[in-house]
C-alpha cells in the first residue's frame, strides 16, 4: 500500500476512529486502526468489539492495500505534524512496518497482520429509517444526562429508543433513567420506524454517535435489529451491539395526577439553584424548595458552610409546600428545558415532580425529592 493524504482530512478521520480504541486492552489487534487504500480513498477502521467505526477520507492511492497500526501512536504522529502538510503513507508486507513521511519527519510503525482484524459490521439489520442530525441531536442530547452510570443495574446503562403511541399519532421515543430522574423525549415517527424493536443504545456508542453528528448536516440512516445498531452518514459508518436487558416500565414511574403547579423562569430560576447550591454539601448537594401563592423560596445548609436563602417570584396558587431536591439533579434538568418557562407538577414531598417545558409538550423529565 502506498498513498498521499492531506494532514488535515486524515487527523480529522484518525480523531474520530481512534476514540473507540480502549485505551487498555488485552487483545493486541484492537490497539490498532485498519488502514485500507483503494480507489481514491484510505478507509479507516476500529473497534472494541462492541462499537465498530469505519470513515473513508479521499487519498491518492498509488498502490492499493491494507494493514493495521497502532490507534493511538498514529493519531499522536499526525496530530503533531504541522499544518497544511502531505503525508505519504506506504506499507511494504516484507518488513510489516507502516512508514510515514511528512516534510523531513520519517516515522517506522509495527504493524499487525489485517487478517486478525475482527469485523462486526456485517449481518441482517431489517428496519431502516432517516433522521436529520438535528432529530438525532434532540433525542440524544436531552436524555443522555440520565442514563445510569451502574454498572449493576446494566439496562439503564443507554438510552431506550422504541416506537410509541403519543397523543397525536406515533413516535419514535428516546428514553433515559437512573433511578433518581427520568428523561423522556419524542419526534415524529420516521418513515420505516414503526414495528421496530424497543432498544437500548449503550452510553459509549451514544457518545460516539454524538461526536460525530456535531461535524455534519446531512441526514442519517439508521439501521437495526434486535441486537444490533448502524449509524451511516457522509463518509462514515459506525455499528454497535446493543445492551442486552429489558428496560423498566418507565410509564409507571410518571405520575399523572400531580395538582401543585409552579412556573418559573427558567433561566433565573437555574441561577438561583446554582447559586444556593454553593452551600450544600458536596455528597448530598440538596436544596430545599418552599413553595407559597406567588412565591419560591430556595435554600441549603451545612454544618461545615453554613447557609444560603434565595426568594424568588413564581407562578404557584396551590396550598403550601417544602420538597428537598439534589440540586445538580435539577440543574442538569433545566439546562434541557429550550423555552423561557418550566412547569414543575407535584403531589407533596415524597412522591416524584414532573417537569415540562411549557412550549414542547414531546419532552417530559421526572424528578425523584429528597428528604432534606
Amino acid at each position: 500500500m502506498k498513498l498521499t493524504i492531506e494532514r488535515a482530512a486524515l487527523l480529522k478521520s484518525l480523531a474520530h476512529v481512534q476514540s473507540v480504541v480502549e485505551r487498555r486492552t488485552t487483545i493486541p489487534i484492537l490497539s490498532n486502526v485498519k488502514l485500507e487504500g483503494r480507489s481514491g480513498m484510505l478507509s479507516l477502521n476500529a473497534t472494541d468489539m462492541d462499537l465498530d467505526i469505519i470513515e473513508s477520507v479521499p487519498a491518492d492511492v498509488v498502490r492499493p492495500g491494507a494493514t493495521t497500526a497502532p490507534a493511538h501512536t498514529f493519531y499522536e504522529i499526525v496530530r503533531k505534524l504541522p499544518d497544511g502538510s502531505q503525508v505519504e503513507i506506504e506499507y511494504h508486507a516484507d518488513d510489516g512496518q507502516l512508514t510515514l513521511r511528512s516534510g523531513r519527519s520519517k516515522f517506522s510503525l509495527a504493524c499487525l497482520p489485517v487478517e486478525d482484524f475482527p469485523v462486526l459490521s456485517g449481518g441482517e439489520l431489517p428496519f431502516s429509517f432517516a433522521l436529520s442530525a438535528a432529530e438525532l441531536k434532540i433525542l440524544i442530547d436531552r436524555t443522555r444526562f440520565a442514563i445510569s452510570t451502574e454498572e449493576t443495574r446494566y439496562y439503564l446503562n443507554g438510552i431506550y429508543l422504541h416506537a410509541a403511541t403519543g397523543p397525536d399519532g406515533e413516535v419514535l421515543r428516546a428514553v433515559a433513567t437512573d433511578g433518581h430522574r427520568l428523561a423522556r423525549v419524542e419526534i415524529t415517527m420516521p418513515v420505516g420506524a414503526g414495528g421496530m424493536p424497543g432498544i437500548i443504545v449503550p452510553r459509549k456508542t451514544v457518545a460516539e454517535i454524538r461526536k460525530l453528528i456535531d461535524e455534519t448536516d446531512c441526514e442519517i440512516t439508521v439501521s437495526l435489529s434486535e441486537t444490533k445498531l448502524k449509524f451511516a452518514f457522509g463518509d462514515a459508518v459506525l455499528t454497535s451491539k446493543l445492551i442486552d436487558g429489558t428496560f423498566p416500565d418507565y410509564e409507571r414511574v410518571i405520575p399523572a395526577d400531580n395538582d401543585k403547579i409552579l412556573v418559573v423562569d427558567c433561566k433565573s430560576f437555574a441561577q438561583a439553584v446554582d447559586r444556593v447550591s454553593a452551600i450544600s454539601t458536596e455528597k448530598s448537594r440538596a436544596i430545599k424548595l418552599a413553595l407559597e401563592k406567588g412565591s419560591a423560596t430556595l435554600s441549603a445548609s451545612s454544618p461545615e458552610n453554613g447557609s444560603a436563602v434565595e426568594e424568588l417570584e413564581a407562578d404557584y396558587a396551590s396550598t403550601p409546600l417544602e420538597i428537598g431536591f439534589n440540586s445538580r439533579y435539577l440543574m442538569d434538568i433545566l439546562a434541557q428545558v429550550e423555552g423561557d418557562s418550566a412547569r414543575f407538577a407535584m403531589a407533596d414531598a415524597a412522591s416524584p415532580t414532573v417537569v415540562r417545558e411549557l412550549t414542547d409538550g414531546g419532552a417530559i423529565y421526572v424528578l425523584m425529592p429528597m428528604r432534606v
